[in-house]
């Protein structure tokens, strides 16, 4: 039975982040994403099943091997989420801008 996962989980884990940002440049296998690791072949295959659950990366079986490609959708759910902090953020510095633009006024 497949477990599902959301998308935050994916990303809470730094080895699972790089494995995203590997996958940007191409489609891997395995053993190609393991070498840039200092963990087990077995360790990244655990990290890949849980990009592969949360549908951030997707297999695909050429001849003998499986590759992994991001899916570049699904990393719409975790902008989306973002985007409202960067609202709320920019709204904060905008009135920070205010408060510092009348303090120089109030010292002048």
């Amino acid at each position: 039975m497949k477990t599902r996962r959301d998308v935050f989980q994916a990303i809470a884990d730094p080895t699972r982040r790089a494995i995203i940002m590997l996958l940007t440049v191409g489609a891997l296998t395995p053993n190609a994403i393991a070498e840039h690791f200092n963990s087990s072949r077995q360790a990244v295959s655990k990290h890949l099943q849980i990009l592969t659950e949360c549908e951030i990366v997707q297999q695909e079986q050429l001849g003998r091997e499986i590759h992994y490609h991001l899916n570049a959708d699904k990393m719409k759910d975790i902008e989306k989420w973002l985007q409202q902090f960067k609202q709320l953020l920019s709204k904060r510095f905008n009135q920070l801008d205010d408060v510092l633009e009348q303090l120089k006024i109030n010292r002048k």
